[in-house]
Order: structure tokens, then sequence, then C-alpha cells
């Protein structure tokens, strides 16, 4: 835990009372500060007083004695329209702030030249900061990754020299973050994505654009450009006087790292080398996967990481959990787990990445479908749908022209053994079977997690599979 002392002696409200926000309480209690922890759920709420910490409705209480609200970040802060809360801290004059906030203060009184690689985009960001965690793991730097990727930042170990904090942030916990100072910011791409929360995407690219804008002196922003938005904020970076790595998947760079041929290329002032290759790795497959990389590669040579570390760590990234994890092979078949894959632009990567797929999709679905997957339906060569949009799927792999063998396999066990049978039978040499759902998991699994341990299992107890090495 890291302790807050920011607040030491002070008054701070904390609305919002999971993961983070309990993290939150419990790091400024340790701190020396009072807390008072609210909620709109009176189970998060009875929890929190379980904890020992003093609960109450905002509502009905004096505001002059709080410092700061403590936001978590599935709090409305601007749009739709402010939470009540936001209301009730504007009102009081009082700071509202969320947990990396917190920490980049801790780091600023007591660790401020210790390393701090943050991370967003609106695709690819969990991959690309598990892979630079991963990367200074192998560097030999005690690593602590946490952020919007699974642990509360104030649930890691305190910043120290030696110690690199490399943290996923979404667009709602840059928003809460006034002082973001990264030692390396990593900002991957900018697509229309949580408009409900920022009101348009000038707006929504605007409050991404501030994590690479913060880079501490000295620091290093890593920039993705193969986006209009990216290329203007690299642009107005290089005006501010940043130092900027400009990241692209589709062009070669004048000056910047891009990816050519399978490999990593770094050029500047006209002299060009290659810094790693990416051909033969299975958890770095497809073009987005090669942005990420190139992303990683970029912050892990910021941190000073060797060109032989960085490829050796490259070769080594077992992948993200449940994000184009090759959980088995039997035969010519692999099995790919995607169950991130919870809508159809990121089912696109997926789909995008190998040619003779038997493909399982399905479950609570999403506007939009699947329509927009027609491109890639000559890769597939059967589909397996289960759960509430396997009848909505069905009719368009069915469409006239767009026609795509498949059957509708309720189940996820069914699905996985007919796709299984049917993959070995084919005789391909390079058959997939990939559980990519292009939906959400609630109609039938909690989450995507659970949605995809499950078929992981289920591929695992398959007679003959093996481990991919």
């Amino acid at each position: 835990m890291i302790p807050v002392t920011s607040f030491a002696g002070k008054t701070v409200a904390v609305f919002g009372l999971g993961g983070s926000g309990l993290a939150s309480c419990h790091a400024l209690k340790a701190g020396g500060a009072e807390v008072i922890a609210a909620d709109d759920n009176a189970e998060n709420v009875a929890k929190a007083a379980q904890a020992g910490f003093i609960t109450a409705d905002l509502r009905n209480v004096s505001w002059a004695n709080f410092a700061a609200l403590v936001l978590a970040p599935g709090v409305p802060l601007t749009h739709p329209v402010p939470h009540w809360s936001v209301l009730k801290a504007r009102e009081a004059g009082c700071e509202v702030i969320g947990d990396i906030e917190l920490f980049c203060r801790e780091r600023r009184r007591h660790a401020p030249d210790a390393p701090f690689i943050a991370i967003t985009g609106t695709n690819g960001k969990s991959t690309t900061t598990a892979l630079i965690a991963h990367l200074t793991k192998v560097a030999g730097y005690d690593t602590q990754m946490g952020g919007n990727i699974g642990t509360a930042i104030l649930s890691l170990e305190p910043p120290r020299m030696g110690r690199v904090h490399v943290i996923e942030m979404s667009s709602y916990q840059i928003d809460l973050t006034p002082s973001l100072d990264p030692s390396v910011g990593v900002l991957l791409n900018v697509s229309e994505d949580h408009i409900d929360r920022h009101g348009t995407i000038e707006h929504y690219a605007a409050v991404k654009e501030r994590l690479v804008a913060g880079v501490q002196a000295g620091g290093t922003a890593v920039v993705g450009v193969d986006d209009g938005f990216c290329r203007d904020i690299a642009d107005r970076l290089d005006r501010s006087g940043k130092n900027v790595v400009r990241i692209s998947v589709k062009n070669p760079l004048a000056s910047g790292i891009h990816v050519e041929h399978g490999n990593i290329v770094r050029t500047s002032g006209g002299a060009r080398s290659e810094i790693a290759a990416l051909g033969g790795i299975g958890s770095l497959r497809g073009l987005h996967n090669a942005q990420n990389a190139a992303c990683a590669a970029a912050a892990a040579l910021a941190m000073g990481i060797s060109l032989d570390v960085l490829q050796s760590g490259l070769r080594s990234f077992p992948g993200l959990a449940h994000r184009m994890e090759q959980v088995g092979r039997r035969g010519n078949v692999l099995f790919v787990n995607d169950s991130k894959g919870t809508n159809a632009d990121a089912t696109a990567h997926a789909l995008s990445s190998f040619a003779d797929i038997f493909w399982i999709a399905g479950g609570k679905p999403k506007a939009g479908g699947i329509t927009s997957l027609t491109g890639f339906f000559p890769r597939i060569r059967k589909a397996y749908l289960i759960g509430e949009a396997a009848q909505e799927f069905s009719g368009t792999l069915g469409t006239q022209g767009t026609q795509v063998a498949h059957e509708i396999s309720q189940t996820l066990d069914v699905a996985v053994e007919h796709a299984a049978r049917d993959a070995e039978a084919s005789g391909l040499t390079d058959a997939v079977v990939l559980l990519s759902p292009a939906c959400a998991s609630f109609d039938q699994y909690r989450n995507f997690e659970i949605r995809g341990t499950k078929f992981r299992e289920l591929v695992q107890a398959l007679p003959g599979v093996k481990p991919v090495v």
C-alpha cells in the first residue's frame, strides 16, 4: 500500500467504494487523513463501515471541512451530467480528484525521479501495459503494474528509485488526475469511444492528450500517429518542447519508430536501424499488436533498456490473459482465447490475425452486431454461435452474399467440442479455434474473465491438447 501523506491531518470525502475507492480510503487513513466514505450502493457502504471507516450520506453533511473529494473513476465527472457529489464539492470550492492523483502527489513528495510509465489509448492499452511491465521485469526492475488493469494504484508498493510503476489509465482516470506527470507517457491511438462520458470525440481526445502533455521535464512522450487526432497531438507536443517519439505501423517515419516487414525500426536524422523482430511471436500476432509492441519498445528504450533485453522480453511475453491468449495446441490446431473481444471492433483485430478460423462468437449482443466484420468472413471456415446473440449472428452470417457456414451451439462447452472436432478434421495446416465473442458475457457469465477461464479449461481438458511453447 502507498500511504497518502499529502492529506495528513485533513478530512477527505471518498465517493465510490469499489476496489479503487476502498483502496483510497485505506491509503488516506494510513497517511494520517480522516476519511468520510460514501456510495450510492448500500452494500458498498456497509463494506466500508465493516473496514472501520466513517460513512455518511454526503448530501446531508457540511462540506466546509473537506479538503478534497476523491471520486471513483466510474462516477460521472462532467457528462452526461456531473454526479451530485461533484456538484456538492464544486459548490464548496473543494477539489475533485482520483486515486492516481493521490499517487502523483506522493511520488512528487517522496521520490520525484522514480520511474513512472503511464499508458492510455482507445484500443490496446491493457496489452501494452502488460508488455511494458514484462519488459521492465526482464530488465531487472522491481515492477509495479496497476491502475485500470486490475490492481488499484494505491494498493501497490510506494515509489522509489529502482522501482517502476507501469500504470494503465482510462480517460475517466486521466480526467481525475490534474497534475499527471509520468516520466514516460504512452498514447496509442484515439477513436470514437465513451462519448456518453465526454460529450464529443474532441473532448475525449483532449482528455487523452493530457497524459502525454504532462510528461515531466526530461521525460518521453510516445504517441502512435496512425490516426488524425494523435498526429495533431504529437505536433502540438513537439511545438511545446516535449521529447516526442512517434510510432506508426502503417507508414515509414523520417524520425520515430515504425514497423516494417515484421521488424521494429527506429529512424533519426536519416539513420535507420532495426531494433527488434516480431516474427514468430504468437502473443504479438497482428497489426494491432505490432503497434502495441512498437509503443512498448519505445517506452523500454526511454527507460534505457538494451536492445538485447528488449528482444528477449518481446519473445518471452506470454500475452495478456483473455486477449489473443494461446491456451493450447493439438496437432495443427491452435486454440486462442480472446474473451476480452467484447465488441466487433475488438474482434476485428483477432479475425485479421488468422486465415483459417473456427470462430466461437456470441453472448449478450451490442448495438451493430457483427455487420462490420463482413470483410473478415472469408477467413472463417465455420462459426459456432452461443448465447443471446446466436440467432442475430446467424442471420448476419447467412445473409445472401456473405454466407458463412455456422451452427447454433448455444453453450460454450458444445461450441468448443464441435469447433475442435471440425478444425482437426479440416486438415488445414494452421487451423485456429478462436473464441472472440464480439459480445458482452453477461447472459451466461458474470464477466469476460470467467468466460475466458471456462474456455481455457474446456480446451485443456480435450484429449491430446498441449501447452503452447
